[in-house]
């Protein structure tokens, strides 16, 4: 059982017309995380101004709480609803509360923009749609044109589907990175965006971590769960020499190449485990370990294979 000091905490504000992609962007990465971590690393729960029933405008409807007094979360996600001038995103005084509680604020695409305009922060991010209706009124500076702009406990951005992006950055500075990769192959993005890669408009294509060395390294792996390839065959395809590999994965990934690779085949076969019939041993195979499976998987996931299956699967409940 997990400690509850150990839980991230994620708060939700929510105005009526919310958008509902913006709203899965949190909501379905921090359930898929906890579904693959074999434990509740993330909860969430949604707010509004006077709490109750909130509508989006794609019929779905959300049970939120009044805005709490003393907020306790340490991310909170302020999402738009398609309209800047909505009265109830004018959310200046709740925002402070989070800021003076240590909490990160993140202000999506409306909200971003509502809040540009109250503070005349003119370097903050909003969708680029917000962006050429503010451009009207105040002269916005080059970093409203990226995916995001943090400062300090501050972050806005173009929200809509830069919110999963914006979700699996902030998750990997609380778990393996190797996690948040099992959590992007499962929702079949191909890549976790940099959050100060510039909006698309249709033909942008970014990097995986931005370093080509590294992503090419990682694609490799990704494209050889079944029969691993020696780090020595990875180092020589990439053309890079084994300590330069090495500092790149400490640099950006948190782990060793090995280690790496070892927890993305792992992760590859606890998601084959809880979603699939699959004999044991077939998952084992399929995942590049011949031998050892049971005691590597113990080790990463804190049970057994045959426990992790006869657990019920996937750890999804809110606050």
């Amino acid at each position: 059982m997990s400690d509850p000091r150990d839980i991230i905490r994620f708060d939700l504000l929510l105005t009526e017309g919310f958008v509902l992609t913006e709203y899965a962007g949190v909501v379905d990465q921090l359930r898929l995380a906890n579904r693959v971590m074999l434990r509740p690393a993330f909860a969430w729960r949604s707010f509004s101004r006077r709490g109750g029933p909130v509508a989006c405008l794609s019929d779905a409807v959300v049970e939120t709480l009044p805005f709490a007094a003393r907020p306790e979360a340490e991310y909170v996600f302020v999402l738009g609803n398609s309209d800047p001038a909505h009265p109830d995103l004018s959310m200046g005084r709740v925002i402070d509360a989070y800021v003076a509680r240590g909490t990160k604020v993140i202000l999506l695409a409306e909200a971003a923009a509502r809040f540009i305009e109250e503070r005349g922060d003119t370097g903050l991010t909003t969708h680029w749609e917000n962006r050429a209706l503010l451009a009207e009124r105040m002269e916005l500076g080059e970093g409203a044109q990226a995916l995001a702009t943090e400062r300090g406990q501050i972050i806005t951005s173009a929200g809509m589907g830069s919110t999963v992006d914006m979700v699996l950055t902030l998750m990997a500075r609380h778990i393996p990175a190797a996690t948040v990769a099992t959590v992007t192959d499962i929702l079949l993005h191909d890549r976790v965006r940099d959050l100060g890669t510039l909006q698309p408009f249709g033909t942008r294509r970014s990097p995986l971590t931005g370093d080509a060395e590294l992503d090419r390294a990682v694609e490799l792996m990704q494209a050889n769960i079944e029969e691993p390839l020696p780090i020595a065959e990875i180092v020589r395809l990439v053309g890079v020499s084994a300590r330069s590999l090495e500092r790149r994965f400490a640099a950006r990934l948190r782990a060793r190449p090995a280690e790496y690779y070892r927890a993305l085949r792992l992760n590859r076969a606890n998601n084959l485990l809880l979603n699939t019939s699959m004999p044991i041993s077939e998952i084992a195979l399929a995942c590049g370990f011949s031998s050892g499976f049971t005691p590597r998987y113990r080790a990463e996931f804190g049970l057994t294979p045959q426990a992790a299956r006869r657990r019920a699967r996937g750890v999804t409940t809110a606050r």
